[in-house]
C-alpha cells in the first residue's frame, strides 16, 4: 500500500516509523511520503486567510491543496479528509481502507476548510464527536488501524481476527505467566488443554463483556443459535445478581 499525507507538519509522523507501521514499510508492504503543502503557498508561504463574509477563525486556502495533490502520482486513489463531519471511523472502515493500493490524507488546521478543497475529497472522516487542533493526530489513528490489517504485517492472518469489533463483539478477557500473580490465578479451563470448551468459555465472556459494557453491538450483531443461548444465559445471571443486591 501506498500512503500519501498533506500536512503542515510531517515530523509529528514520527510514531509511524516505529513499531509495526515502521515494520511494514522496512518489509516494502507500505510506502508513506509526507507532503508539506505550505511549500507550494503562492501567497508568501501564507497556506491560510481569512473567511469571506467573516466570522471566527482562519481557513485553510485551496490553491496550496490542490497544486500539492497535482504533484502526487495517483491513479483513482481514495482522498480522505479528517473533518468532524464525517464518517465515523470503526473497525470495518478500516478493513475497507485496508483493501486499497493508495491512500491519501488531507491534514487540516485552523478553524476549518475552503470548502472548495472537498472536490478532490473521496472521504471525511471523523474519529467520533469532539475536535483536535489538526487532523494530524487523526491521520495516525486511521494508518495505524488500517495498516495492521495489510496481509502478512501482523505475521499471520488470524492475528486480528479475534480483535473487539473484528468479530462483532468485544474481546474475551487474556492471561499469561504466571499462573499465580498475588493470589490472582488464571481461570481454571483455559489450563485444562481442552480446546472445546476453551472456546466455548471465550466466546461466553466475549458475549457477556459485550453485552455488559457495549450492549449497542449486539443491535446490529447476528447471533448464532449458540450464542443466543449463551447470551441468555448471562442476561438471566445478571437479572439474578440485581435481585440479590436489591
Amino acid at each position: 500500500m501506498k500512503i500519501d499525507i498533506l500536512t503542515l507538519f510531517p515530523e509529528m509522523f514520527a510514531p509511524l516509523e516505529h513499531s509495526i507501521v515502521g515494520k511494514a514499510q522496512e518489509k516494502g508492504l507500505l510506502e508513506i511520503n509526507y507532503h508539506n503543502f505550505r511549500q507550494n503557498a503562492e501567497k508568501s508561504r501564507h497556506v491560510d486567510d481569512e473567511p469571506y463574509g467573516g466570522g471566527q477563525g482562519m481557513l485553510l486556502r485551496v490553491q496550496p491543496i490542490f497544486d500539492t495533490m497535482a504533484k502526487i502520482q495517483a491513479d483513482k486513489p481514495r482522498v480522505l479528509l479528517l473533518e468532524p463531519a464525517g464518517r465515523k471511523f470503526d473497525q470495518a472502515y478500516a478493513e475497507e481502507l485496508a483493501q486499497e493500493d493508495q491512500l491519501i490524507f488531507i491534514c487540516g488546521h485552523y478553524e476549518g476548510y475552503d470548502e472548495r478543497i472537498k472536490t478532490l475529497v473521496t472521504d471525511e472522516v471523523s474519529l467520533g464527536d469532539f475536535v483536535l487542533t489538526g487532523g494530524e493526530l487523526a491521520a495516525m489513528t486511521v494508518v495505524d488501524a488500517t495498516v495492521r490489517l495489510i496481509p502478512e504485517v501482523l505475521g499471520k492472518e488470524s492475528s486480528h481476527q479475534d480483535d473487539s469489533f473484528s468479530s462483532g463483539l468485544l474481546e474475551y478477557p487474556q492471561y499469561t505467566r504466571p499462573y499465580d500473580f498475588r493470589g490472582m490465578t488464571v481461570p481454571d479451563v483455559l489450563m485444562s488443554g481442552h480446546h472445546e470448551n476453551i472456546r466455548r468459555w471465550r466466546l461466553e465472556q466475549s458475549l457477556r463483556k459485550t453485552w455488559q459494557r457495549r450492549p449497542d453491538l449486539l443491535d446490529h450483531y447476528q447471533l448464532s443459535p449458540e450464542e443466543a443461548d449463551l447470551l441468555e444465559k448471562i442476561k438471566t445471571q445478571d437479572r439474578e445478581n440485581e435481585e440479590r443486591n436489591d
